[in-house]
């Protein structure tokens, strides 16, 4: 089975290089013969040295540090940054140890330095390459002007369970839309190599950490072949295909073996059949967790284990410098294993150019922090990335001229939790709170009250003066969520709805008889159906990073409207987990008359009257909310179909085409997106899959043609032997979700 997809990959890649410039060809064999001379003039602690990301907790002193770097003990540093700091240690690399070979400084920078973006789910409903793609551009340039040279994204794992913590650090649940930010975050993140602000990404979690059993992080995952090829892996082509120059392994165990230590991930695919010759550095002391794992008997076994497999890098432990000398004398891995371990590691170093760069590049300034351009853009990407899914009677937009406004709850000032999890080096100083701005704008037609101190309170006291805010204002924004510390890695939810007593205090707000609109920030999609109900608008801002406060501003009172559309389908409840867009049909698929409610069975009922049909009694068929789902201020129509031809075959495109019409009152931008199904496979296909998206502007009244191309490529899938387009015939939507659209049809021969 390998053998023939290998085949198939590895011939693609020979004619992809051969069509490469001659400059570049030049340029990759010129840091070939530079590793190559460079690996050959090393002693063996050296070379085990470069495989060694060490931290300052390693060494006792900054002397101990110091020396370890003159004796060529570390090939890189974990979480050390600060210009002077850096550049001191950069020049004692380059200057004092034997070879020369300079570090690699890793931070993790997330969704933003100190300017902090939304977190990547909240990018991600932006559905805007672009923008995602600068904001991770401004995130490099911050960092590698504090000597960050390498970051520890993007994270492009796909999940299907919005309890497990992780689900915000990830673009969602589609394998199609998380590639193209895997492209773009890479693409932002790195910059030009040549650049002083040149980082390098790592592309996360290599492979399949999103599928956690329950949701609960570091937990174990069962991936069929088919589904690891055909969803998990290919965001990860995607980064490589975008030059992504270091990958990471992952916490999890994969069918059974643990990903730092896959041969089948890690050699098999990464290297073999995708001809990888990036980095990869372990997650942290995931190679020494393979010992819990009841994998590895002990460090050295560990040790033994990750090197075979293709780990290049250990972060954080210490199972490599301890243990590879030793296997080596006792013939258990070669020296020249290490060889390409450490070539693999060299080679990064001289892609970044860091052989090259001065230790103190006065290209780079600590002036560009929280820039003020760094700021405006963050504040479009918030707005870009909040997702209207409510808006009874238009309660929304309001008037900024006219009438008093009530901002209640935990999260209405709260700066720190609305930069959202993973963010080391944000300051909540710097981020412009909800309350700050609405106060700004109103003045005394504001009426605060928080109602609750955090969003876990259980607390009462704050609630009357919520509800005489309430009461003295014509309109109610409630600043609903959960804290940042709720979110992110190691903070799994078994309940994924609003924390604390948030829901009793909205009841009592909907009992005044004001318009009520929930803003919902958070670091996952939660169970909301209570609160919908009760809202006259709800508007989910995720965590949207420094610039809360005005991007919400620019919603609420209609300078811009919602664009933003899920990445991630919205369950009921915990108890829908997993669902999703491109689920299967199964053999007894349900359609919406099918479904029978719990409360609506009789008493006594036979068995054979409840119809025998996929569904939950009491969740029905439906989720809260679909994929690709997003309201806007406006109204958008889609009309005339066309496709340029009705059969497709494996030398022409067709084009699959519709018209969007603006048929509202506000200029503003719909996300237009197209979906497929196969009717029939050799295994069975989803019922939709995601092929496109565009994102186009309208003025009222203003309408343009959409047009996609499918190319044969678009309907490959992996089915169990190789990957494969298959004749049949296909089911093709144009709509605003993947639920609604337009729908025709085409054949494949």
């Amino acid at each position: 089975m390998f053998k023939k997809t290998f085949l198939i990959v590895g011939g693609l890649m020979i004619f992809l290089g051969g069509c490469l410039p001659k400059s570049t060809q030049k340029s990759n064999n010129n840091i070939e013969a530079k590793v190559d001379a460079l690996v050959e003039k090393m002693t063996l602690d050296e070379k085990i040295g470069q495989m060694f990301q060490a931290s300052d907790f390693h060494f006792s002193s900054d002397e101990d540090l110091k020396n370890a770097v003159k004796e060529g003990r570390v090939g890189s540093f974990l979480n050390i940054q600060g210009t002077e700091k850096v550049a001191e240690i950069q020049r004692i690399a380059i200057e004092e140890s034997r070879l020369g070979i300079p570090l690699l400084f890793g931070r993790d920078v997330i969704h933003g330095y100190r300017t902090v973006f939304p977190i990547p789910l909240g990018m991600a409903s932006s559905w805007d390459t672009t923008l995602v793609k600068r904001a991770m551009r401004i995130s490099a340039v911050e960092a590698a002007s504090m000597g960050v040279n390498w970051t520890f994204a993007p994270m492009i794992d796909i999940t299907w369970d919005p309890r497990w913590g992780r689900i915000a650090e990830t673009t969602g649940e589609d394998p199609f839309l998380t590639s193209q930010f895997a492209k773009a975050m890479v693409e932002g993140i790195q910059g030009d190599l040549n650049s002083p602000s040149a980082v390098a990404a790592c592309a996360k979690h290599f492979v399949g950490y999103g599928m956690s059993e329950a949701g609960r992080d570091y937990n174990t995952t069962y991936i069929p072949e088919p589904l690891l090829r055909n969803v998990h892996l290919k965001p990860f082509k995607a980064a490589q295909n975008a030059g992504v120059l270091t990958f990471m392994s992952a916490f999890n165990d994969l069918n059974g073996v643990p990903t730092s230590g896959n041969e089948f991930t890690l050699k098999t695919i990464l290297r073999d059949e995708w001809n990888y010759k990036g980095m990869v550095v372990s997650d942290w002391a995931s190679i020494e967790e393979m010992i819990p794992h009841g994998y590895a008997a002990d460090k050295k076994h560990a040790a033994e284990i990750a090197v075979k497999a293709g780990v290049d890098m250990e972060m954080a432990t210490t199972a490599y410098i301890e243990n590879l000398k030793k296997l080596i004398e006792e013939g258990k891995i070669s020296e020249e294993l290490i060889d390409e371990r450490v070539a693999n590691i060299l080679r990064v170093k001289f892609q970044l150019g860091l052989f090259d760069k001065p230790v103190e590049n006065a290209a780079l300034s600590s002036d560009t922090i929280l820039a003020g351009s760094h700021l405006a853009h963050a504040r479009e990407l918030a707005r870009n990335s909040m997702v209207l899914l409510k808006n009874s009677n238009h309660v929304l937009p309001l008037s900024k001229e006219n009438g008093s406004l009530a901002v209640i709850g935990p999260l209405a000032d709260a700066p720190h939790d609305q930069m959202g999890t993973w963010v080391f080096d944000g300051n909540e100083e710097d981020s412009e709170t909800p309350k700050t701005t609405f106060q700004n704008l109103l003045g005394n037609r504001l009426h605060y009250a928080a109602g609750l101190e955090y969003s876990r309170d259980k607390s009462q006291k704050g609630f009357a003066a919520a509800l005489a805010a309430a009461k003295s204002s014509e309109a109610i924004l409630f600043f609903a969520g959960e804290e940042a510390i709720l979110s992110g890695e190691a903070n799994s939810r078994g309940i994924i709805d609003l924390p604390g007593i948030q829901t009793e205090l909205i009841r009592k707000l909907k009992k005044t008889g004001k318009p009520l609109i929930l803003i919902i920030m958070a670091g996952r999609p939660l169970d909301i159906q209570q609160e919908l109900e009760m809202a006259d608008a709800v508007l989910y801002a995720w965590h949207p990073g420094t610039m809360a406060g005005p991007a919400i501003a620019d919603l609420v009172f209609g300078d811009y409207s919602p664009t933003g559309k899920l990445p991630v389908t919205f369950v009921k409840g915990a108890g829908q987990i997993p669902l999703y867009h491109y689920h299967k049909n199964t053999g007894r698929p349900a359609s919406k008359s099918d479904v029978i409610h719990i409360d609506d069975i009789p008493r006594n009922s036979k068995q054979l009257s409840l119809g025998f049909k996929s569904m939950h009694l009491d969740y029905g068929i439906d989720p809260l909310f679909p994929f690709g789902f997003g309201l806007s201020y406006t109204k958008f129509q889609y009309s005339n179909l066309k496709l340029s031809n009705k059969v497709l075959n494996s030398n022409s495109n067709i084009s699959v085409s519709a018209d969007v019409q603006n048929i509202g009152n506000f200029e503003t931008d719909e996300i237009v997106q197209l979906y497929i199904r196969d009717r029939v496979g050799s295994l069975t296909r989803p019922v939709k899959e995601l092929k496109g998206f565009k994102k186009i502007r309208l003025t009222p009244g203003e309408s343009k043609n959409v047009q996609f191309e499918i190319a044969p490529a678009d309907l490959e899938f992996f089915n169990g032997e190789e990957f494969a387009t298959e004749p049949g015939d296909f089911d093709v939507w144009i709509g605003p979700n993947s639920v609604d659209g337009l729908k025709g049809e085409f054949a494949f021969e």
